[in-house]
């Protein structure tokens, strides 16, 4: 099964295209770090589309991080895909050594790419036929504007440029910030998978995506509104919130 054959699996299970993010502020790798992640994951997992390990926070904590982040993708029910956001982007044997950590060693469904050092460093990850990337399009931040949103000397913009680029593989898709998701940007997107951050604590309006005429699935990250927002809620009752609000309920 390729990743999006298993992602659209997911998403007609949930009604819902929910990311849960697992950006995980920990100071230890420690029994209560696993506890605290399996717990999320056993409440969430009923709501969940696709779930979204940030490397980031698991490498800050070193050898014992990066074990933990094998040890959550393995957490992770097999019928719900793993989105590893590592955003790598590198040249030659250093990338391929990225593609075989992220797929064969820690078992990601997907993984971030960042596509600004060109076409031939995504070409190790394309070698995984049945994976997914997600290459890095128009972002949440403020700095989008710095390089994604600037205009080219023969017209549109440099987004579209990876745009294009997401035709090399059936499994390729685009990161879009929710807060940078006009009517405008979309129809100078394919229709492509989309990752979708920016809802919650970034400020997104998901209504910005209803309505809009496409068949790729798009999926919708939710990380600190679902683990540390509205505290006397549980990590279920967040989820499900969520799902409504993305699915438009």
């Amino acid at each position: 099964m390729t990743y999006l054959e298993k992602l659209r699996h997911r998403i007609a299970v949930t009604g819902s295209g929910l990311c849960v993010g697992l950006d995980i502020r920990l100071e230890k790798a420690d029994d209560a770090a696993r506890a605290f992640i399996a717990d999320v994951i056993t409440q969430t997992a009923p709501y969940t589309a696709v779930y979204k390990p940030n490397s980031a926070y698991f490498e800050a904590l070193g050898w014992e991080g990066m074990k933990l982040l094998e040890e959550t993708i393995a957490m992770i029910p097999k019928d719900i895909p793993v989105i590893l956001d590592a955003k790598r982007g590198d040249i030659g044997e250093t990338q391929r050594y990225y593609a075989k950590a992220c797929f064969d060693i820690l078992g990601a469904d997907a993984v971030t790419l960042n596509p600004y050092m060109g076409r031939d460093t995504l070409e190790p990850f394309l070698d995984y036929q049945d994976k997914g990337i997600y290459l890095l399009g128009v972002t949440s931040n403020p700095g989008a504007v710095d390089i994604e949103l600037q205009t080219l000397q023969g017209g549109g913009q440099v987004f579209e440029l990876v745009g294009k680029m997401t035709a090399q593989h059936p499994q390729a898709g685009l990161v879009l910030g929710l807060t940078n998701a006009t009517p405008e940007t979309l129809a100078r997107i394919p229709d492509v998978p989309l990752l979708i951050p920016g809802l919650g604590a970034q400020g997104g309006d998901v209504a910005a995506l209803h309505g809009a005429a496409r068949t790729a699935p798009c999926v919708v990250n939710v990380s600190r509104g679902i683990l540390y927002a509205e505290p006397e809620l549980t990590f279920a009752q967040k989820a499900e919130k969520w799902a409504r609000v993305i699915a438009g309920k």
